[in-house]
């Protein structure tokens, strides 16, 4: 049962669970911003069954986190008497609601639950109000992901999505498969697809090429959708070339979207400062192939015939 919300100061709120949770840079500059408009409005959550004397945040993280940030001395609590097992439940069920928690979140804790606690997954699934595959997949999820793609995530260098992407591969392959991931920029979509392409090809040959560069082996997103089908009218060559250009557009129209969900909940002046010379970057780019693309066309007298027999 929940208590009378407090007023605990920060320094006697024990984080002890916050190694189960993710940092997001966009939820956090949504939350510092929600907080600069209207405060804090929800209190946070803690145990006091944990640990004698001790108040365990179980929901309120990022609130927690700015409240730091912005150096306040105390925040509104309730507080409920959870043991350990039941505190770590009452984070699934504390973020039902969306955005909820990543896979990869609720894989750690059902692993927690699982191999700290004793836990089977029956008992788990029960804990949580969730059935046994469910426990099973998350389970799968949180022991098949290499130890040093899980410290990324907590650092915020790969996304939960491509995370629960390169679980599928055996953890041999993980980690060369998120250097392709992230020097190529793939999406979430184009990380399941580079996984699959790997699944499917039993050459080593040919799965370090895939590796090596990616993009010219995936089917592309783009605004209209996919765009892997060749091109009849292009050599093989020429299908490349345009499944690069389209890669760029979908890429491009991804950041314009981006910047138009987040820009107006917490970008500030020196990430624009820092982001701004890569957009020209690619602009310049994108310029300098259209100029190279006219001149072939120009030198071909594709250009010149256009005019006579127009």
């Amino acid at each position: 049962m929940k208590g009378d919300p407090q007023q605990l100061a920060l320094a006697q709120i024990d984080r002890r669970f916050a190694s189960l949770r993710l940092v997001s840079p966009t939820e956090i500059r949504r939350v510092r911003a929600s907080i600069e408009r209207e405060g804090i409005r929800a209190p946070v959550l803690v145990s006091s069954a944990v640990q004698a004397q001790r108040w365990v945040l179980l929901d309120g993280f990022k609130r927690v986190r700015v409240a730091e940030e912005f150096e306040l001395a105390s925040v509104w609590a309730q507080a409920v008497a959870l043991d350990v097992a039941q505190s770590k439940a009452a984070i699934v069920h504390c973020n039902q609601a969306q955005p909820g928690l990543s896979e990869v979140e609720e894989g750690w804790i059902v692993h927690s639950l699982c191999r700290e606690h004793d836990l089977t997954q029956a008992a788990v699934g029960r804990l949580l109000g969730r059935d046994k595959s469910w426990v099973c997949r998350r389970l799968k999820l949180a022991e098949g992901l290499e130890g040093a793609l899980q410290d990324d995530l907590r650092l915020g260098l790969l996304s939960s999505s491509a995370a629960r992407e390169l679980a599928r591969l055996p953890r041999g392959n993980q980690l060369r498969a998120a250097q392709a991931v992230r020097e190529h920029q793939l999406t979430s979509r184009q990380t399941a697809h580079l996984v699959q392409r790997l699944h499917e090809s039993a050459d080593p040959a040919a799965r370090h090429e895939v590796l090596a560069d990616p993009l010219r082996y995936l089917a592309v997103e783009t605004p209209s959708g996919p765009s892997g089908e060749a091109d009849p009218r292009l050599s093989e060559r020429g299908n490349r070339l345009r499944r690069l250009l389209l890669s760029f557009e979908g890429m491009s129209s991804q950041l314009a979207r981006s910047l138009s969900r987040h820009a107006p909940v917490g970008f500030e002046a020196e990430e624009a400062r820092v982001l701004g010379p890569l957009v020209q970057r690619a602009i310049g780019s994108g310029r300098r192939a259209t100029e190279q693309l006219e001149a072939l066309e120009s030198d071909s007298g594709l250009g010149r015939a256009g005019g006579e027999h127009g």
